[in-house]
């Protein structure tokens, strides 16, 4: 297990250096300062090994308005210049307005990046002792939780947004990487652009992700029922899944385009056998029908019939024959005979 990037330790609120990057307007600290005395500090601030503040600025302006000595703090070691640069500009930007989801997953989706690139320098770094690159010197040496890939979405959420929860952040990005997908149908890039536009509108953003990863698992399945290499039943099965999909069928929760392609083709597949064993099913039932009925007649006398059968049974009787009648004639038809 590799070693995490940082640890939770007390620092002198007074040693944490600021930087030139951030600005000195940091809006309402007083409203953020009075939740930080009613609640305590939620999130704590993220520092370099050196005291450099990575994030944060808002939340140390609240405590020193607050007259506090020492805070706990987030040691990052070895965080690339790159993403404290990312960061930086983050809580700039966020001071003159919100981020729209869209720009939150942006940043996101960068920051996760960039905690990857670092995990696979510290992996290096510490492989066979070789020695760190500069800058990565691993000032901490006491480790935190393991980064498990849940782990780094929801740091690189923190980090983006405030909040550890990714799981809004993640469907946003994907229809983000929808629209940029050259290999895309143009409809579904152009479905994912509107999609992303009224989210950022104020649009929920899990009907969005619904609709675009049901039309990539539709798209997948038409390509597949025009493609050559499938037999005809699976092109006729993956032309039938396509079409419920498009029809707005059911798509499972979180589940990828090519996973929930798959899912609706085994169940039009399954749609398709149960249609097959129905078939047989008739077929079976018709025949013994007829069978048992074989020559019914010749049990009857038509004279009695015809003196004690009342108008009513009489009127069943035409109706009933007249409607086999014109179901043989269709049946003759489909066979092909005159």
């Amino acid at each position: 297990m590799s070693s995490a990037p940082g640890i939770e330790l007390e620092r002198s609120i007074d040693s944490i250096r600021v930087g030139a990057r951030h600005r000195t307007d940091l809006g309402d600290v007083r409203s953020l300062a009075d939740s930080i005395q009613k609640y305590g500090l939620l999130q704590p601030i993220t520092v370099t090994p050196e005291g450099v503040l990575v994030c944060g600025a808002r939340r140390l302006a609240a405590l020193h308005l607050l007259g506090l000595r020492k805070v706990n703090v987030w040691v990052r070691a070895g965080i690339s210049d790159r993403l404290t640069q990312v960061l930086a500009e983050k809580d700039e930007n966020t001071l003159r307005k919100d981020l729209t989801p869209s720009e939150a997953a942006t940043l996101y989706t960068e920051c996760k990046r960039l905690l990857a690139e670092d995990a696979t320098h510290r992996q290096v770094a510490t492989r066979f002792g070789a020695t760190a690159p500069p800058g990565q010197d691993g000032a901490v040496k006491l480790t935190a939780p393991s980064e498990r890939v849940g782990d780094s979405r929801a740091q690189a959420a923190a980090m983006a947004t405030g909040n550890k929860s990714f799981t809004t952040l993640e469907r946003i990005a994907s229809l983000q990487r929808v629209a940029a997908d050259e290999t895309a149908a143009p409809e579904v890039r152009a479905h994912a652009e509107a999609a992303i536009a009224a989210v950022d509108a104020g649009a929920g953003v899990w009907p969005a992700f619904q609709q675009i990863t049901g039309e990539l698992a539709a798209a997948e399945l038409e390509r597949m029922a025009r493609s050559p290499d499938h037999t005809s039943e699976n092109r006729e099965a993956a032309q039938t899944a396509a079409a419920q999909l498009r029809s707005g069928g059911d798509v499972p929760t979180g589940e990828k385009p090519e996973l929930v392609a798959r899912k609706a083709l085994a169940r039009a597949r399954s749609d398709a056998d149960n249609k097959a064993r129905d078939a047989a099913a008739q077929v079976r039932r018709f025949a013994f029908t007829w069978n048992d009925l074989r020559e019914w007649w010749s049990g009857y006398d038509p004279a009695v019939l015809a003196e004690g059968t009342s108008a009513e049974d009489w009127a069943a009787f035409e109706a009933t024959l007249e409607g086999s009648l014109a179901f043989a004639e269709d049946i003759r038809r489909r066979r092909g005979k005159t």
